[in-house]
């Protein structure tokens, strides 16, 4: 999924038709269409729980989601399917918003769970995970970028609409890496509960940031980020 010349195997030219014949091979390995990825972090929940499955959405939560969906919804896309975290706030999130885009499939993943991607820079004093959790979890948050944040496969003839519900770090390292920016910076950004962040991913790779946590579509009492 990367430059299409990369794809391609050059030693096995043709001798007799030589560049021409890597020309057509580069024609079918160029993308074509436009991903456009919009990346939800899950609403409000209930920060008292001890354990993931306690973790619910609150009150609140649920109606954000259901603002969130509604949003979706207005924008009169066709939407792919609906990649979320394993987590339960996550997923309760996921089910909300899908109710709103009736058809759309969804995936759950523990690639997207929460975690620490990778030590910030500068440091935060609030903040300081054990030092195995940036290698643990940066090596899978990594891996979710690699896997879910590419250009779109040379097969793909229509631009796609996807959906991934997950989490703030995941998101913000997510952006990071998109727009080739130094991911130690991820903290620097803030999101709130419910936000949307659309990321356009050209078939030349180029990547456009057409919004980031946006939550304007939501009354100010109902906006929050813990």
């Amino acid at each position: 999924r990367r430059e299409p010349l990369a794809l391609i195997n050059l030693k096995k030219k043709n001798e007799e038709t030589g560049e021409e014949e890597i020309a057509s091979r580069l024609d079918h390995c160029k993308a074509k269409a436009t991903r456009h990825i919009f990346l939800i972090r899950h609403s409000q929940y209930n920060l008292d729980g001890r354990a993931d499955k306690d973790r619910t959405l609150t009150p609140l939560g649920r109606e954000q989601a259901e603002l969130t969906g509604q949003r979706l919804a207005s924008l009169g896309l066709k939407f792919d399917q609906i990649i979320h975290s394993s987590m339960t706030r996550a997923t309760e999130t996921t089910e909300i918003i899908s109710k709103h885009l009736p058809g759309v499939k969804k995936i759950s993943t523990d690639l997207l769970r929460e975690g620490a991607p990778i030590e910030p820079d500068p440091p935060v004093s609030h903040w300081k995970p054990e030092a195995v959790q940036y290698y643990e979890d940066g090596a899978r948050i990594e891996a979710a970028f690699r896997n879910f944040i590419h250009r779109a496969d040379a097969k793909q003839e229509e631009d796609s609409y996807e959906i991934f519900v997950c989490h703030a770090n995941v998101i913000r390292y997510i952006v990071c890496r998109a727009l080739q920016f130094p991911p130690e910076g991820w903290l620097r950004m803030s999101l709130n509960n419910g936000s949307i962040t659309h990321l356009v991913i050209r078939p030349n790779g180029r990547v456009a940031l057409r919004t980031l946590g946006d939550t304007g579509f939501m009354p100010p009492d109902k906006i929050t980020r813990t």
